[in-house]
């Protein structure tokens, strides 16, 4: 719980670095951020003209807070890792195996700054692809800028919250994207379920920061763990197909042929 002499030095420093808050939710914003840590990369972000204002929530998750921010008069979404609280050693099993980070130190700094990396690389990976994401403008220490999905300042909702018209073509769209972000950005999600695509006249796909490269060894087991989720939400509102023929759509032949085909 941060005190109101907290909070005020919150504000001043957020001041004195020419970060504006946008509204007066403002202790939800002390509540979550205030650690040195954070307000450096701030600090840093606003310096490099990514952000000029910091606003209230838009959602909390089990290791990081998103918000809603401003750069030049556009809204942005900031999404900030808890320093204190992140489950670092649920967040290693991702990074380890992952070529593209080889040799992270595993302190908790060093691996909460290197997932917020590794996200802002992910997003930036599949967004190249084709593959419906936020697109990653910037990323400092614990905090990554990102375009806000949403509409008027009011983010866009989970798939699970919406009423869908046409929800085995929601389905398909899904699975393709599974496919381009396999075949294409080289990527499997790692943690896809109905929680973490959102909906705005089309699926975008977020929490993209335990995605891992087909190198990684476990890339086929999380393979077949979205595909599970993605067919286990779906089954409700429209036929889906097996989980095998997901597999060797997506893959191009089979799980076991992963490693042979990278390398």
């Amino acid at each position: 719980m941060v005190s109101d002499r907290e909070g005020r030095e919150f504000d001043r420093k957020l001041e004195e670095m020419g970060i504006r808050i946008k509204d007066e939710d403002s202790r939800k914003v002390r509540g979550e951020v205030f650690d040195e840590d954070t307000l450096l990369a701030l600090y840093r972000l606003v310096h490099r003209k990514k952000i000029s204002a910091i606003g209230g929530s838009i959602s909390t998750g089990k290791e990081a807070n998103v918000f809603l921010g401003e750069k030049d008069g556009k809204p942005v979404a900031i999404k900030i890792y808890r320093m204190r609280t992140a489950n670092f050693k649920a967040m290693a099993d991702y990074i380890i195996g992952d070529p593209r980070f080889a040799g992270v130190r595993k302190t908790r700094k060093d691996i909460v700054f290197t997932w917020t990396k590794k996200e802002f690389a992910n997003l930036k990976r599949a967004h190249e692809a084709g593959v419906p994401v936020p697109e990653p403008y910037a990323f400092d220490r614990n905090i990554l800028i990102m375009e806000f999905i949403g509409e008027d300042e009011s983010a866009a909702p989970q798939i699970r919250n919406v009423e869908l018209e046409d929800p085995e073509g929601v389905y398909g769209a899904v699975v393709g994207e599974i496919k381009k972000l396999f075949q294409d950005a080289r990527l499997v999600h790692g943690d896809l379920s109905e929680f973490n695509i959102l909906w705005h006249e089309k699926p975008y796909i977020i929490d993209m920061g335990q995605a891992v490269t087909r190198e990684h060894p476990n890339a086929g087991t999380f393979l077949i763990r979205d595909i599970r989720n993605i067919n286990r939400f779906f089954s409700s509102f429209c036929p889906v197909e097996a989980e095998d023929a997901l597999v060797r759509e997506v893959t191009g032949g089979s799980v076991r042929s992963l490693a042979e085909k990278d390398r």
